[in-house]
Parts: C-alpha cells; sequence; structure tokens
C-alpha cells in the first residue's frame, strides 16, 4: 500500500516544482547526468542512501533520501520512503495530462505487444512508452515521469508475478485503456496456479471497470470474454467472431498476417518468428484502427519493426539459422514455440531448451510436459539445460548450465542447421551462440 501523501516537510507538490526543474529521474548513480533527481531506493542487498553523496558529486540536482544520517544540507530531500514517493510523484505527474494512458500486462508477448502497439500509435501521434522491460514497482513510475508535456499517448507495460501487483500499479498509472495479452502458465509460484494468474492479470480489468474505461480483446480467448465482462467500452480483435480479424498467412522464416475485410492491403509482413505472434500483431493492428492511425502507417510500422534483445529473433551464423527466443520462458510460451518449430520445413532441427522458472510445485511435472511434447517428434539433437531438466528421466542430451551447452555448440562446427535456443531468463541461454 502506497503511505501518506506528505512525507515530513515536503508535499508532493513541492517535490514535483523540483521534478520539473530537474532533468530526468535517475535511481543509479551510473545512469546519472548533471541536472537529474536522484532517489535513493533500499533494496534487498543495498542502501540507496549510501550514494546520494556520489550523486551530487556526479552533479545531481538534489538526492531524495528516507535516511537522515546521508543528509547533505541544501542537496538532499528527506521523504519518509523514498520509493514511496517516486511512486506518488508519478501518479501525481500522470495526474497532469487528460490523454489515453494504455496499460499492457499478461503472461506472454506483453513485451513484443507493447513495442507493435507503440511503433504503430508513433507512426501518428507523440507517444511515449515503457524502455526495455522496465515494468515493475520501480520502472513503471520512472517510466510515467519520463512522459513530457508534449504527449498524446502513453503505452505502460505491467509485469507481474503475486497477486495485487497490477492493482498497485494501476493505483499511480490511471490506465484508462488496457489490455492483458493472455493468462498462461507463468509466475505459478507466485499467483497460486493458473487462476491465480488470470486473478491478478484480471486486476488490469478490474480498475477499467472502475473507471469506465476501454478494454482491448483477444476474442478467441473464451476467459478474456469473461474477465472483461461489465467493462464499459470493448474492442475485440482475434481469428473469428471479433470486430478485427486475422489470421496467421505463410512463414518463410517471417510470419505473414492477413488481415480480413475492410483494409486494401489485406497481407501484412512482418519479421517476427511464431503463429504465437499473431494475437500481438492483430492487438497493434486493433489499437491503431482505435485511435484513428492511417491504414499505410499502421501496416508500414509493423513491418518495419524488428524484434530485439533476445525475444524471437531469427540469428544466422554461417549456414546456420537460429530462432533465438531466450528472454524468458514458461510451460505456455515453450509449448507455443516448440509446436511452431515443428511446422517449420527442414529436417535439421536442433533444439536447446534452459529450464523455466518460478513454477513453484508445479515444476516437475511442467518440464515432463514439455519432454512428453518434444518426444512426439524427431530431432537432430535435443540438449537440455539446467533447473528440472536436470530431474526428470529423459534420452537426451544434459547440460548444467548455458556455459556448458556453449562449449558443446561450438565443438559440434554445426552446418545448415535450424535451431530453437529458448528457455528462462536466468539461464541465459544466449550464451550459447555468443562468440567466445
Amino acid at each position: 500500500m502506497m503511505g501518506p501523501f506528505y512525507f515530513c516537510s515536503m508535499s508532493i507538490p513541492e517535490l514535483y516544482k523540483i521534478y520539473q526543474q530537474s532533468g530526468s529521474v535517475q535511481t543509479d548513480t551510473r545512469k546519472l547526468k548533471p541536472g537529474d533527481l536522484f532517489f535513493a531506493l533500499r533494496g534487498d542487498h543495498f542502501n540507496g542512501n549510501e550514494f546520494a553523496s556520489v550523486a551530487i558529486e556526479g552533479g545531481a540536482n538534489y538526492a531524495v533520501i528516507d535516511d537522515a544520517a546521508f543528509e547533505i544540507p541544501g542537496k538532499t530531500l528527506l521523504v519518509e520512503n523514498a520509493l514511496e514517493s517516486l511512486q506518488h510523484l508519478a501518479k501525481y505527474h500522470r495526474e497532469q495530462f487528460n490523454i489515453p494512458f494504455i496499460a499492457i500486462t499478461g503472461s506472454n508477448g506483453k513485451t513484443t505487444t507493447k513495442e507493435l502497439v507503440h511503433a504503430v500509435l508513433s507512426s501518428h501521434f507523440r507517444t511515449y512508452t515503457t524502455e526495455g522491460n522496465l515494468n515493475n514497482h520501480i520502472g513503471i513510475p520512472l517510466t510515467i515521469l519520463k512522459v513530457k508535456p508534449d504527449a498524446e499517448i502513453a503505452v505502460i507495460e505491467m509485469g507481474a508475478n503475486h497477486q495485487k501487483e497490477i492493482a498497485s500499479y494501476c493505483r499511480y498509472t490511471l490506465p484508462n485503456y488496457g489490455l492483458i495479452t493472455n493468462c498462461g502458465k507463468a509466475h505459478l509460484e507466485g499467483f497460486g496456479g493458473v487462476e491465480g494468474v488470470r486473478k491478478g492479470k484480471g486486476e488490469l480489468f478490474d480498475h477499467l471497470r472502475k473507471v469506465n474505461g476501454t478494454a482491448f480483446v483477444m476474442w478467441d480467448y473464451d476467459y478474456l470474454q469473461e474477465m472483461s465482462k461489465g467493462i464499459t467500452e470493448i474492442v475485440t480483435y482475434g481469428t473469428k467472431d471479433a470486430a478485427l480479424i486475422g489470421e496467421a498467412g505463410k512463414q518463410e522464416p517471417f510470419l505473414t498476417v492477413n488481415i480480413k475485410g475492410r483494409y486494401t492491403h489485406g497481407e501484412l509482413p512482418t519479421n517476427l518468428v511464431g503463429d504465437y505472434n499473431l494475437p500481438n500483431v492483430l492487438a497493434a493492428v486493433a489499437i491503431g484502427e482505435y485511435f484513428n492511425v492511417p491504414e499505410e502507417k499502421i501496416f508500414s510500422s509493423i513491418a518495419a519493426y524488428t524484434p530485439s534483445n533476445h525475444r524471437s529473433q531469427l540469428v544466422k551464423q554461417g549456414s546456420n539459422r537460429i530462432i533465438l527466443d531466450a528472454y524468458n520462458a514458461n510451460p505456455s510460451s515453450m509449448k507455443l514455440a516448440i509446436e511452431n518449430f515443428m511446422k517449420i520445413p527442414g529436417d535439421n532441427k536442433i533444439l536447446m531448451l534452459g529450464a523455466m522458472a518460478e513454477l513453484g510445485e508445479e515444476s516437475l511435472e511442467e518440464h515432463k510436459a514439455i519432454i512428453e511434447l518434444i518426444e512426439r517428434s524427431s530431432w537432430k539433437y535435443v540438449a537440455l539445460t539446467g533447473g528440472d531438466f536436470q530431474k526428470t528421466d529423459h534420452p537426451f542430451l544434459r547440460f548444467n548450465n548455458s556455459v556448458e551447452a556453449a562449449n558443446w555448440y561450438r565443438q559440434q562446427n554445426f552446418e545448415n542447421m535450424q535451431f530453437l535456443i529458448k528457455g528462462s531468463r536466468s539461464m541465459q541461454m544466449e550464451k550459447i551462440i555468443a562468440q567466445p
């Protein structure tokens, strides 16, 4: 819960005036520029107050601290709780805008969807969005505070691994539009199972109901239809029975989306690998259409978008073609990625998969289910790395970590092979193809 509106002798409006006179807001002295406002946050293994003097020496306008022992007369602002004051400041800044704030959450695809939506909207509006995956209790307020007065639309990504988390973000983001990509088997340990995931992600729709907001809903998913009931305005997209209808076309190797009905183009090429990206593309088209972005801009901005940061990237190394999807993994996304890889033509296919994290008591069974899926097809090689893959019986190659897997990969001198490399962030599977 957020604390009182006033902290010590300084009100949030007073702090806001200082924020307006500063450059940007930083919580990391390594990213600090002269004139910035530094917030000294605490973590499990560090106390940001200890860096207040470093921030001031680095040119910070002020340092916001919550420990009087680190006061620097005239240069520090003492508050009750630095994190809560950062969130309150973000809320106050958000309240200065009367523009669409679109919140995006979900188990899989939220960052790709956010990037596609931003690409479409920024082709026509001054649009601000979450950088990278700064989608938590620190990244979201920092994102809001980067929204400049010239903003016409803001797109905010919200990640969560337990219930009440999305609700807390809504209290200072105040979204009036929202989208849940899906509710899959992610962070099962924190959410307490799939129903817990739906309840947790559904907190965004709960907020939209309260504020008479608008939800963009993938209408193919019955559970999202149910979760969105009672929201004032619902904009639907999907493969049938929706306001915007599209389907996956050819993949050679990139996904092509066929948009049905009113578009003159119809066929939309992408730089995305996998038909599991279809809902992400349709969401961006639906949102662009809703905000009256011209068709030409919608299509060209999606066609030009290239994924990065190890998310379904197509990487070529010599004669080998690699789908690098190593940013994260859960049972839902792992299953979709493997099934998509199965559909790709060719025989020389190699799976290199890292273990999935944060699955709690269901972890062992979920890893066994992935192995059963793998066993339904034939592969040149299958290499399973780390975690609960090590605790299951299977006939495939085993590695303790991505460094061991990388050593094996380099020793093989592969040619003309197709790879799928995927795993949870903690496995760092991108190391496999990194240059030694």
